[in-house]
C-alpha cells in the first residue's frame, strides 16, 4: 500500500498538463515532434528540389534569354526582401530562446516582430507582382517580351518564348514560397496567441521550436531563390 502511494505521487510529479496521453514523458513528446518536422521538411526539400532542377536545366539551355528576363526583375526589392527574411530569422531565434528561458515579454515581442517582417515580405512581393502585370511579363495570352537585348550580345534580342519559361518558373517558385510564408504567418499568429495566454514555459516550448524550424526552412529557400532568379548575368 505505501509503495503504491509512492508510485502514484511520483507519476503525479512527472505529469505535465501539455503531455499527451500516448507519450511517457515530455522529452519523448519533444523528440517525436522534432522528428516529424524534420521528415516534413525533407519532403519539402524534394518538392522544391524538383523545381530547382527544372529551373537549372532550362537556364542552361537558354542562359542568355534567362539573363535578359532576369534583368527586368527589381533586384533592389529582392535584396530588401532577403534582408527582411534574415532579420525575421533572428527574431525567431530570439523567440525560441525567450520561450526556453521564461522571458514572456521578449517572446511576445519577437513573435510580433516576426509577423510584421513576414507581412512586409509579402507586401514587397505584391509590389513586384504588380509591376510584372503592368509590364505584361505574366505568362499567358497577354505576355509581351519583344526587342529585349541579350546581355553581352549587341544587336541580338531575347526569344520571348524562352523568356516566358523563365517567368513561368519565377511565378511558380516565388508563388509557392509566398504560400509557405502565408502558412508560416498563420502558425506564428497562433504561437503569439498561445504565448499571450502563457502556454509556453521552459518545460514546454516545443511548438515555438518547431515553428522556428519551419520558418528557417522557408527563409533558406528564399536565400536560394534570390540569386538564381534575380542575379543572372548581372555583371556590368
Amino acid at each position: 500500500m505505501p509503495d503504491s502511494t509512492l508510485v502514484g505521487l511520483h507519476h503525479e510529479e512527472q505529469h505535465h498538463p501539455e503531455l499527451l496521453h500516448h507519450f511517457a514523458e515530455p522529452q519523448q513528446q519533444r523528440d517525436a515532434a522534432s522528428l516529424g518536422m524534420w521528415v516534413f521538411l525533407a519532403t519539402e526539400v524534394m518538392f522544391f528540389g524538383g523545381l530547382f532542377c527544372a529551373y537549372l536545366i532550362y537556364r542552361r539551355w537558354y542562359f542568355g534569354d534567362f539573363g535578359a528576363a532576369s534583368k527586368t526583375l527589381n533586384a533592389t526589392l529582392g535584396a530588401t526582401n532577403t534582408a527582411v527574411l534574415i532579420c525575421s530569422s533572428l527574431t525567431v531565434v530570439l523567440a525560441v530562446w525567450a520561450a526556453k528561458t521564461a522571458r514572456r515579454t521578449l517572446l511576445l515581442v519577437s513573435l510580433g516582430i516576426t509577423l510584421l517582417l513576414g507581412l512586409a515580405f509579402l507586401g514587397i512581393k505584391g509590389v513586384e507582382y504588380k509591376d510584372k502585370f503592368v509590364e505584361h511579363h505574366v505568362p499567358g495570352a497577354s505576355f509581351s517580351f519583344d526587342k529585349v537585348p541579350l546581355p553581352g550580345h549587341p544587336g541580338q534580342y531575347a526569344n520571348p518564348r524562352h523568356a516566358q519559361i523563365f517567368f513561368s518558373l519565377y511565378f511558380i517558385m516565388t508563388g509557392l514560397h509566398a504560400l509557405h510564408m502565408i502558412i508560416g504567418l498563420g502558425l506564428f499568429l497562433w504561437l503569439l496567441i498561445m504565448a499571450w495566454k502563457g502556454r509556453f514555459t521552459p518545460e514546454y516550448n516545443t511548438p515555438v521550436e518547431i515553428g522556428g524550424l519551419y520558418w528557417h526552412f522557408v527563409d533558406i529557400i528564399w536565400i536560394y531563390l534570390f540569386p538564381l532568379l534575380y542575379l543572372i548575368d548581372r555583371h556590368p
